[in-house]
Protein backbone atom coordinates (compact mmCIF):
# COMPACT_ATOMS: atom_id res chain seq x y z
CA UNK A 1 0.00 0.00 0.00
CA UNK A 2 1.10 3.18 -0.90
CA UNK A 3 1.35 5.84 1.94
CA UNK A 4 2.89 8.95 0.74
CA UNK A 5 -0.13 10.18 -1.15
CA UNK A 6 -0.83 13.51 -0.21
CA UNK A 7 -4.16 13.93 2.02
CA UNK A 8 -6.49 16.99 2.81
CA UNK A 9 -8.42 14.51 5.03
CA UNK A 10 -9.23 15.37 8.57
CA UNK A 11 -10.54 12.16 10.60
CA UNK A 12 -13.33 13.81 13.42
CA UNK A 13 -13.88 10.76 16.10
CA UNK A 14 -16.26 12.25 18.38
CA UNK A 15 -19.53 14.44 18.54
CA UNK A 16 -19.08 17.60 17.23
CA UNK A 17 -20.81 20.79 16.21
CA UNK A 18 -21.44 20.60 12.95
CA UNK A 19 -20.07 24.08 12.38
CA UNK A 20 -16.87 22.41 12.54
CA UNK A 21 -17.10 20.17 9.93
CA UNK A 22 -18.63 22.22 7.02
CA UNK A 23 -15.99 25.03 8.25
CA UNK A 24 -13.34 22.40 7.85
CA UNK A 25 -14.88 21.34 4.34
CA UNK A 26 -15.40 24.86 3.33
CA UNK A 27 -12.03 25.58 4.01
CA UNK A 28 -10.21 22.62 1.87
CA UNK A 29 -10.59 19.63 4.08
CA UNK A 30 -12.07 16.88 3.48
CA UNK A 31 -14.46 15.93 6.53
CA UNK A 32 -14.33 11.72 7.37
CA UNK A 33 -16.90 11.78 10.63
CA UNK A 34 -16.53 8.86 12.76
CA UNK A 35 -17.68 9.62 16.44
CA UNK A 36 -17.77 6.39 17.65
CA UNK A 37 -14.85 4.74 15.90
CA UNK A 38 -12.77 2.90 17.65
CA UNK A 39 -9.14 3.14 18.81
CA UNK A 40 -7.84 -0.01 17.13
CA UNK A 41 -9.50 1.49 13.65
CA UNK A 42 -7.95 5.02 13.94
CA UNK A 43 -4.59 2.71 14.05
CA UNK A 44 -5.23 0.96 11.12
CA UNK A 45 -6.94 3.99 8.77
CA UNK A 46 -4.48 6.68 10.85
CA UNK A 47 -2.31 7.12 7.09
CA UNK A 48 -4.75 8.69 5.79
CA UNK A 49 -5.28 11.87 7.29
CA UNK A 50 -3.30 15.25 7.43
CA UNK A 51 -5.69 15.75 11.06
CA UNK A 52 -7.29 14.62 13.58
CA UNK A 53 -9.85 15.51 16.18
CA UNK A 54 -10.17 14.07 19.37
CA UNK A 55 -11.71 13.70 22.58
CA UNK A 56 -10.68 11.53 25.89
CA UNK A 57 -11.42 8.35 23.88
CA UNK A 58 -8.16 8.54 21.24
CA UNK A 59 -4.87 8.35 23.00
CA UNK A 60 -2.24 10.09 20.57
CA UNK A 61 0.99 8.28 21.71
CA UNK A 62 3.93 7.47 20.21
CA UNK A 63 2.48 4.35 17.82
CA UNK A 64 -0.21 6.40 16.50
CA UNK A 65 1.76 8.97 15.74
CA UNK A 66 4.11 6.54 13.73
CA UNK A 67 1.73 5.25 12.08
CA UNK A 68 -0.22 8.66 11.25
CA UNK A 69 2.11 9.39 8.50
CA UNK A 70 0.81 12.65 6.93
CA UNK A 71 -0.21 14.12 10.28
CA UNK A 72 0.08 18.23 10.40
CA UNK A 73 -2.38 18.67 13.22
CA UNK A 74 -4.25 16.91 16.65
CA UNK A 75 -7.25 18.87 17.75
CA UNK A 76 -8.30 18.06 21.07
CA UNK A 77 -12.21 19.30 22.54
CA UNK A 78 -11.95 20.57 25.21
CA UNK A 79 -8.51 20.96 27.56
CA UNK A 80 -6.94 17.95 28.57
CA UNK A 81 -3.55 16.79 27.19
CA UNK A 82 -2.72 14.16 29.12
CA UNK A 83 -3.93 11.79 26.32
CA UNK A 84 -1.53 13.32 23.73
CA UNK A 85 2.30 12.55 23.43
CA UNK A 86 3.23 16.23 23.41
CA UNK A 87 7.07 15.98 23.00
CA UNK A 88 6.59 13.38 20.85
CA UNK A 89 4.00 15.42 18.35
CA UNK A 90 6.93 18.58 19.05
CA UNK A 91 9.69 15.86 17.06
CA UNK A 92 7.36 15.02 14.46
CA UNK A 93 5.81 18.83 13.83
CA UNK A 94 2.35 17.61 14.50
CA UNK A 95 0.97 20.97 15.65
CA UNK A 96 -1.82 19.99 18.83
CA UNK A 97 -4.63 22.40 19.46
CA UNK A 98 -7.23 22.45 22.16
CA UNK A 99 -9.89 24.64 23.25
CA UNK A 100 -10.28 25.07 27.19
CA UNK A 101 -11.77 28.26 26.68
CA UNK A 102 -15.22 26.42 24.72
CA UNK A 103 -16.17 24.89 27.75
CA UNK A 104 -14.59 26.75 30.77
CA UNK A 105 -17.80 28.51 31.20
CA UNK A 106 -20.17 25.32 30.92
CA UNK A 107 -17.43 23.73 33.87
CA UNK A 108 -18.25 26.65 35.96
CA UNK A 109 -21.87 27.18 35.82
CA UNK A 110 -21.69 23.29 37.12
CA UNK A 111 -19.33 23.47 39.78
CA UNK A 112 -21.53 26.31 41.18
CA UNK A 113 -24.52 24.27 40.67
CA UNK A 114 -23.11 21.39 42.59
CA UNK A 115 -21.64 23.62 45.52
CA UNK A 116 -25.17 25.36 45.61
CA UNK A 117 -26.98 21.98 45.82
CA UNK A 118 -24.82 20.60 48.61
CA UNK A 119 -25.23 23.95 50.57
CA UNK A 120 -28.93 23.32 50.83
CA UNK A 121 -29.11 19.85 50.44
CA UNK A 122 -31.59 20.31 47.45
CA UNK A 123 -30.62 16.79 46.80
CA UNK A 124 -32.16 15.02 49.83
CA UNK A 125 -34.74 17.19 50.52
CA UNK A 126 -35.97 16.72 47.00
CA UNK A 127 -35.58 12.90 47.13
CA UNK A 128 -37.75 13.13 50.72
CA UNK A 129 -40.36 15.63 49.34
CA UNK A 130 -40.99 13.11 46.71
CA UNK A 131 -41.42 10.32 48.98
CA UNK A 132 -43.98 12.91 51.10
CA UNK A 133 -40.94 12.93 53.78
CA UNK A 134 -41.90 16.21 55.01
CA UNK A 135 -38.67 17.68 57.38
CA UNK A 136 -37.72 20.86 57.41
CA UNK A 137 -34.96 20.83 59.97
CA UNK A 138 -33.02 17.91 58.49
CA UNK A 139 -33.00 20.17 55.29
CA UNK A 140 -31.55 23.01 57.08
CA UNK A 141 -29.57 24.51 54.81
CA UNK A 142 -26.01 26.60 54.84
CA UNK A 143 -25.26 29.56 53.07
CA UNK A 144 -22.02 30.46 51.24
CA UNK A 145 -21.82 34.13 52.03
CA UNK A 146 -18.85 34.85 54.23
CA UNK A 147 -17.47 31.58 53.83
CA UNK A 148 -13.99 30.82 52.53
CA UNK A 149 -13.68 29.42 49.11
CA UNK A 150 -10.46 27.93 47.78
CA UNK A 151 -9.55 26.77 44.19
CA UNK A 152 -6.92 24.68 42.81
CA UNK A 153 -5.70 25.95 39.53
CA UNK A 154 -6.83 28.93 38.08
CA UNK A 155 -6.53 28.66 34.30
CA UNK A 156 -10.03 29.36 32.07
CA UNK A 157 -12.57 27.12 34.19
CA UNK A 158 -10.57 27.99 37.83
CA UNK A 159 -11.06 31.99 36.30
CA UNK A 160 -14.91 31.00 35.37
CA UNK A 161 -15.31 29.56 38.19
CA UNK A 162 -14.14 32.31 40.43
CA UNK A 163 -15.69 34.97 38.48
CA UNK A 164 -19.45 33.35 39.52
CA UNK A 165 -18.50 32.93 42.98
CA UNK A 166 -17.39 36.62 43.04
CA UNK A 167 -21.03 37.50 43.42
CA UNK A 168 -21.65 35.44 46.36
CA UNK A 169 -20.08 37.60 49.13
CA UNK A 170 -17.19 34.87 49.52
CA UNK A 171 -13.64 35.25 50.60
CA UNK A 172 -11.76 33.28 47.36
CA UNK A 173 -8.62 32.03 47.68
CA UNK A 174 -6.29 30.88 44.86
CA UNK A 175 -3.54 28.50 44.35
CA UNK A 176 -1.58 28.44 41.41
CA UNK A 177 1.72 26.53 41.22
CA UNK A 178 2.43 27.80 37.68
CA UNK A 179 1.03 31.13 37.94
CA UNK A 180 1.69 34.11 40.10
CA UNK A 181 0.45 37.92 40.11
CA UNK A 182 -2.83 36.77 38.45
CA UNK A 183 -4.24 38.76 41.23
CA UNK A 184 -3.70 42.23 39.99
CA UNK A 185 -5.72 41.19 37.05
CA UNK A 186 -8.79 38.99 39.32
CA UNK A 187 -9.46 41.69 42.14
CA UNK A 188 -11.74 39.41 43.46
CA UNK A 189 -9.55 36.64 44.41
CA UNK A 190 -7.04 36.52 46.91
CA UNK A 191 -3.57 34.93 45.32
CA UNK A 192 -2.80 32.09 48.43
CA UNK A 193 -0.39 29.26 49.52
CA UNK A 194 -1.54 25.78 50.49
CA UNK A 195 -1.35 26.00 53.88
CA UNK A 196 -3.15 29.24 54.31
CA UNK A 197 -6.15 27.19 52.04
CA UNK A 198 -5.56 24.30 54.61
CA UNK A 199 -6.15 27.18 57.61
CA UNK A 200 -8.86 28.71 56.66
CA UNK A 201 -11.20 27.12 53.67
CA UNK A 202 -14.14 26.18 53.88
CA UNK A 203 -15.07 24.98 49.99
CA UNK A 204 -12.35 23.46 47.76
CA UNK A 205 -12.72 23.54 44.16
CA UNK A 206 -10.55 21.20 41.56
CA UNK A 207 -9.38 23.11 38.67
CA UNK A 208 -6.19 21.37 37.77
CA UNK A 209 -5.08 19.09 34.89
CA UNK A 210 -4.07 15.01 34.73
CA UNK A 211 -0.21 15.16 35.26
CA UNK A 212 2.04 13.28 36.97
CA UNK A 213 2.35 16.07 39.93
CA UNK A 214 -1.72 16.20 40.58
CA UNK A 215 -2.39 12.06 40.06
CA UNK A 216 -3.58 11.46 43.51
CA UNK A 217 -2.74 14.32 45.03
CA UNK A 218 -5.89 14.98 47.10
CA UNK A 219 -5.48 11.62 49.82
CA UNK A 220 -5.93 10.80 53.22
CA UNK A 221 -2.71 13.14 53.65
CA UNK A 222 -3.66 16.30 52.11
CA UNK A 223 -7.31 16.01 53.74
CA UNK A 224 -5.38 15.74 56.96
CA UNK A 225 -4.31 19.17 56.71
CA UNK A 226 -7.51 21.14 56.66
CA UNK A 227 -8.03 22.70 59.72
CA UNK A 228 -12.01 22.77 59.20
CA UNK A 229 -14.20 20.92 57.52
CA UNK A 230 -14.95 21.26 54.24
CA UNK A 231 -17.15 20.64 50.71
CA UNK A 232 -15.01 19.12 47.84
CA UNK A 233 -16.34 19.84 44.26
CA UNK A 234 -14.00 18.39 41.38
CA UNK A 235 -14.95 19.01 38.01
CA UNK A 236 -11.31 18.29 37.07
CA UNK A 237 -9.86 14.74 36.66
CA UNK A 238 -10.79 11.81 38.62
CA UNK A 239 -7.13 10.67 38.73
CA UNK A 240 -6.70 13.65 41.48
CA UNK A 241 -8.71 12.38 43.91
CA UNK A 242 -8.22 8.88 45.54
CA UNK A 243 -11.86 7.48 46.19
CA UNK A 244 -10.80 5.27 49.25
CA UNK A 245 -9.65 8.30 50.87
CA UNK A 246 -12.54 10.32 50.62
CA UNK A 247 -14.84 7.63 51.85
CA UNK A 248 -12.84 7.56 54.98
CA UNK A 249 -13.08 11.49 55.34
CA UNK A 250 -16.58 11.26 54.55
CA UNK A 251 -16.73 8.66 57.30
CA UNK A 252 -14.89 11.13 60.07
CA UNK A 253 -16.99 13.95 58.73
CA UNK A 254 -13.61 16.10 57.21
CA UNK A 255 -15.72 16.20 54.42
CA UNK A 256 -19.19 17.57 54.91
CA UNK A 257 -20.25 17.35 51.21
CA UNK A 258 -18.67 15.58 48.31
CA UNK A 259 -19.40 16.90 44.89
CA UNK A 260 -17.44 14.63 41.70
CA UNK A 261 -18.36 15.00 38.04
CA UNK A 262 -15.13 12.68 37.24
CA UNK A 263 -13.81 9.64 38.47
CA UNK A 264 -10.94 7.38 38.74
CA UNK A 265 -12.79 4.52 37.10
CA UNK A 266 -15.83 6.56 34.61
CA UNK A 267 -16.68 3.13 33.06
CA UNK A 268 -18.69 0.99 35.37
CA UNK A 269 -19.25 -2.29 33.49
CA UNK A 270 -15.37 -2.45 33.87
CA UNK A 271 -15.29 -2.19 37.82
CA UNK A 272 -13.39 -4.26 39.81
CA UNK A 273 -15.46 -6.12 43.08
CA UNK A 274 -13.48 -4.12 45.17
CA UNK A 275 -14.65 -0.74 43.13
CA UNK A 276 -17.70 -1.94 42.57
CA UNK A 277 -18.04 -1.88 46.76
CA UNK A 278 -16.58 1.31 46.93
CA UNK A 279 -18.62 3.50 44.26
CA UNK A 280 -21.78 1.40 46.23
CA UNK A 281 -20.62 3.34 48.81
CA UNK A 282 -20.33 6.72 47.60
CA UNK A 283 -23.63 6.46 45.52
CA UNK A 284 -25.15 5.53 48.89
CA UNK A 285 -24.55 8.72 50.76
CA UNK A 286 -26.90 11.67 50.80
CA UNK A 287 -24.60 14.24 51.17
CA UNK A 288 -22.71 13.28 47.81
CA UNK A 289 -23.60 14.92 44.82
CA UNK A 290 -22.52 13.31 41.07
CA UNK A 291 -23.05 13.85 37.66
CA UNK A 292 -21.00 11.50 34.57
CA UNK A 293 -18.15 14.21 33.76
CA UNK A 294 -21.37 16.05 31.87
CA UNK A 295 -19.85 19.12 33.54
CA UNK A 296 -18.23 20.66 30.30
CA UNK A 297 -20.97 19.31 27.58
CA UNK A 298 -23.50 21.61 27.01
CA UNK A 299 -25.51 22.52 23.89
CA UNK A 300 -23.68 25.97 23.89
CA UNK A 301 -20.20 24.66 24.90
CA UNK A 302 -20.95 22.17 21.64
CA UNK A 303 -20.66 24.49 19.29
CA UNK A 304 -18.16 27.08 21.16
CA UNK A 305 -15.71 23.97 21.35
CA UNK A 306 -16.14 23.42 17.21
CA UNK A 307 -15.50 26.86 16.60
CA UNK A 308 -12.41 28.03 18.10
CA UNK A 309 -11.12 24.82 17.13
CA UNK A 310 -11.81 25.55 13.47
CA UNK A 311 -10.28 29.14 13.81
CA UNK A 312 -7.00 27.66 15.74
CA UNK A 313 -7.01 24.84 12.57
CA UNK A 314 -7.47 27.76 10.19
CA UNK A 315 -4.25 29.86 11.61
CA UNK A 316 -2.14 26.76 11.24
Amino acid sequence: MNHSKPTTKVLVTDTVHQDLIDGLNQNGYHVEYRPKIPLAEVHSIAHQFVGMVINSKIIVDRVLLDKALHLKFVARLGSGLEIIDLDYCAQKKVAVIRSPDGNCDAVAEHAMAMLLSLAIKLRKSDFEVRNKIWNRESNRGWELMNKTVAILGFGYTGKAFAKRLSSFGVRILVYDKYLKGFGQSNPHVQESTMQAIFKQADVLSLHLPATSETNGLVDAHFLNQFAKKITLVNTSRGNIVQLKDLLKALDKKQLTGLALDVFENEKPETYSMDEENDYQNLFERSNVLLSPHVAGWTVESKKRLSKFLLNRIMML
